[in-house]
């Protein structure tokens, strides 16, 4: 039978909170949300969070990935030319009417005019040339983006394409989305320089950077989506006082909407929500009574970090307390796991960490297990 001692509010107050929230636990009218703390990839927010969707255009992060990837991998350099198909300028350039680069067919742009055309243009010619020199088809590199895609932990990602074009069964989850950010940051901040550039000209076409929200303090990337069946989409990411946070947005009504709920969300992801570390250092847990002992309880501490993340307001109301298997019996040696600390936020499931004895507790002999049961059959137990 498990035996649960909860921990003082006070114990881990200084830890979970940081100042007094007033907020409330927000919502959105995006039909799929997150908010992602960059560092340690916590998901602060989902709604609906990791439900596959309909992405549209912020597909060509992965799109853009792939390219840097195989960049890396020397498989191809910037420096490379491909050349416009008709299909290519047909499903994706002018006639197409949908997000372009402008390219010709014949044009043989370099793989980092490509991309330019990819991140800042939206270009969907761009995101075909690029597949069809690269794989020989836009399925074919599509099968590569989802292979890659699992490879790297984004399982719910399944693309048809390179533009994210209505397709049956193309989709991918808000957090994966999120991830993909991250990823891009982290391992490419030469090229993640590209999304936050204001405009990009192919000849004589000039097209302006469609992320809403990159004038807003620390906003520097990343990519919009839009069609009839998703709505309109947005991943942004930030950086302010050294903290970065990622936002994904899908299923809004309007380009305004996108707009402002961007906006809101950014503001929010910094000022409304909160990450906290719990290390064996920063808290001290109480010490763990001990049955037929000779110490009749033992001091216990963390065996591992916790990562505490959520809305302030409901970090302010986290429950923390100690789970035992059962009553802890001597003998116990010293970094003996005992039980496990259970931290409890609203709105999410209970955060967990190993607790280990602090110091060893010799079995009672055979006189004082005898005196220890009889003082219990007379003072009972106080559990």
């Amino acid at each position: 039978m498990m035996q649960r001692t909860h921990v003082l509010a006070a114990l881990l107050s200084a830890v979970l909170v940081a100042g007094g929230a007033q907020a409330q636990i927000m919502d959105t009218p995006a039909s799929h949300a997150v908010i992602m703390d960059h560092e340690t990839g916590t998901i602060l927010f989902s709604k609906h969070g990791d439900e596959p969707m309909i992405p549209a255009s912020m597909t060509k992060m992965m799109t853009a990935f792939l390219v840097f990837e195989l960049i890396d991998r020397g498989e191809i350099s910037l420096t490379d030319q491909f050349t416009v198909s008709e299909d290519a300028w047909r499903r994706g350039g002018f006639p197409s009417g949908t997000s372009t680069m402008g390219l010709a067919p014949g044009d043989t742009p370099t793989v980092e005019e490509l991309l330019h055309g990819v991140i800042i243009m939206s270009g969907n010619d761009a995101c075909i040339v690029l597949a069809e020199g690269i794989s020989g088809s836009e399925e074919a590199f599509a099968r590569r983006m989802t292979t890659l895609a699992h490879e790297l932990g984004m399982t719910s990602a399944d693309f048809k394409n390179a533009t994210g074009l209505e397709d049956v069964g193309h989709v991918v989850s808000a957090e994966d989305l999120a991830k993909m950010a991250k990823l891009t940051i982290d391992k490419y901040p030469q090229y993640y320089d590209w999304y936050d550039m204001p405009e990009y000209t192919w000849r004589e076409y000039t097209q302006a950077n469609r992320n809403p929200i990159l004038s807003i303090s620390g906003v520097d990337g990343l990519k919009t989506g839009h069609l009839e069946v998703s709505g309109y989409g947005l991943t942004a990411s930030a950086v302010r006082d050294g903290v970065r946070r990622t936002i994904v947005i899908n299923g809004l009504d309007s380009m305004a909407e996108r707009g402002r709920e961007g906006e809101r969300m950014m503001r929010m992801a910094f000022q409304s929500y909160d990450l906290k570390v719990i290390t064996p250092e920063t808290v001290e847990l109480p010490d763990v009574k001990v049955w037929l002992g000779q110490q009749q309880t033992v001091p216990v501490s963390l065996a591992s970090k916790m990562t505490i993340a959520g809305h302030k307001a409901a970090l302010e109301k986290a429950r923390s307390e100690i789970v035992l298997e059962g009553a802890l019996q001597a003998p116990i040696k010293s970094g003996d796991t005992v039980g496990k600390l259970v931290v409890t936020v609203e709105g999410q499931d209970p955060i967990e960490a190993p607790i280990v004895a602090e110091a060893s507790v010799k079995k009672l002999g055979f006189v004082g297990r005898a005196i220890e049961g009889l003082s219990q059959m007379i003072g009972g137990s106080n559990g």
